[in-house]
């Protein structure tokens, strides 16, 4: 049974060589996605078609404070924004549970949120796009915004965002 030890060599160095590829992948917002495997894990949290993207080494125009909290409310939960405006996003959980902080269309949102719900042990996020926080905890994200509109933001825990634990920015 020599086959068996080759088939599962093989198969070790292409998963390795998956996992190798996907380390260097951008964060880039207006990257066009390499189509997926029909059975892929496909995270929402990471949208290709958002109008805005994330500002890592961007000077920020102004900080905004987002709070989180186990009434499972954002505060403030409808914030406006200029069209081009870099902000800092400064996030902080006020609460005892954790939290999430998913920036994206609401589609991509809810789309996380049901997978969020198929797999509850999903590891926490600290994305381009999306920051989990333990209670009493603090993060921030660098954010440009796009063209006039709305962007949705929400929690993903399962039942937070049903709780209504969700918020937009006014892109004006």
């Amino acid at each position: 049974m020599r086959t068996q030890p080759l088939v599962l060599l093989a198969a070790l160095l292409l998963a390795t060589g998956a996992a190798r590829a996907q380390e260097g992948a951008p964060h880039d917002m207006h990257a066009a996605p390499a189509p997926p495997p029909a059975a892929a894990h496909m995270p929402a949290h990471a949208p290709a078609h958002t109008p805005a993207h994330a500002q890592e080494h961007a000077q920020p125009e102004r900080v905004i404070e987002i709070a989180m909290d186990d009434a499972m409310r954002f505060h403030p939960d409808r914030i406006p924004v200029r069209p081009g405006e870099t902000v800092r996003l400064r996030l902080h959980n006020a609460g005892r549970l954790s939290h999430e902080f998913v920036l994206g269309k609401l589609d991509e949102i809810l789309a996380h949120a049901q997978e969020m719900r198929a797999h509850p042990g999903m590891p926490a996020h600290h994305e381009a796009n999306a920051l989990t926080l333990e209670p009493g905890r603090s993060g921030e994200l660098v954010w440009t915004f796009g063209q006039p509109g709305t962007l949705d933001f929400a929690c993903t825990i399962p039942g937070h965002y049903e709780a209504g634990m969700r918020g937009q920015f006014l892109i004006e």
